[in-house]
């Protein structure tokens, strides 16, 4: 008897679950820099538990460069992550894993998990026996959709029209 391959949902963070902040010293919206920030986007948490309902293993991977550039302590991330994960416990949501690259080229020289590296969903695939062929990639840039092709998984593409909501919509009802 061989082993029950899972399937997984990849999201990207920001952008695409919660909300990006506008900072006035960068005059950019960007990640939640302080745990006050952090705000789901409007259906990210019914949304989240409809996938998990029909049987998905949801995932976070997310480029999260702000301590290296100097914008945020690594303390203040995982802050930032853990309000978050409160939010989406509220709405029963359970995150199987979250992969977090704290790198950046710029900074910290080139690594092997900056995505579009597929480097985090080869290791969710091999840690939790995940058949790639019944997954997906979420995220609202072009690197989250390469990540997701490179790994071998559906992709998405989430935007102001095209929102995670009406996604899961249209993803469950197939």
């Amino acid at each position: 008897m061989g082993i029950d391959l899972k399937k997984a949902i990849f999201f990207d963070r920001d952008g695409t679950l919660n909300e990006e902040v506008f900072y006035t010293d960068t005059a950019a919206f960007e990640s939640p820099r302080n745990v006050a920030d952090v705000a789901l986007l409007p259906g990210v948490g019914r949304a989240l538990k409809n996938f998990q309902d029909s049987g998905f293993l949801l995932f976070i991977v997310s480029n999260q460069p702000n301590a290296a550039k100097g914008k945020n302590t690594r303390e203040e991330l995982i802050a930032v992550h853990n309000a978050l994960m409160n939010q989406l416990e509220e709405d029963g949501v359970v995150i199987t894993e979250s992969f977090y690259c704290f790198h950046h080229p710029d900074f910290t020289g080139p690594c092997d998990c900056r995505k579009p590296s597929p480097f985090f969903l080869l290791e969710a695939q091999k840690k939790y026996d995940i058949d790639m062929a019944r997954c997906w990639m979420i995220g609202d840039r072009q690197s989250d959709i390469e990540c997701g092709q490179r790994a071998g998984v559906k992709t998405l593409l989430v935007d102001k029209e095209n929102s995670l909501v009406k996604s899961a919509h249209k993803m469950l009802s197939h």
